[in-house]
């Protein structure tokens, strides 16, 4: 799945108020990012900001799956987002 940087900043934004909605995670993103919640505020326009949420929601499985099924979204739709903003592109090695 191939995403616009748009597209992907729509599902990183959704990704972000679920994040933001969540008692039990959003105290642990702001501790292991050092982000406050004006961050949060300001970080939505910005697209190395979502990058990082994403980033971090991806850690875990079920933060994914969580995350989805309430946006409705395919399993695999925060990693095509990610790779469609600034930072997400495959590192090839070889």
């Amino acid at each position: 799945m191939n995403l616009t940087q748009d597209a992907a900043e729509a599902i990183a934004l959704k990704c972000l108020a679920w994040l933001a909605g969540n008692d039990e995670l959003l105290p642990v993103f702001l501790g292991a990012t050092g982000a406050s919640e004006a961050d949060l505020r300001a970080g939505a326009q910005d697209p190395e900001f979502l990058g990082s949420v994403l980033d971090f929601v991806m850690m875990d499985d079920a933060w994914v799956v969580a995350f989805c099924a309430e946006a409705g979204l395919e399993n695999t739709a925060p990693m095509a987002a990610r790779a469609a903003l600034p930072g997400g592109a495959q590192v090839h090695w070889t």
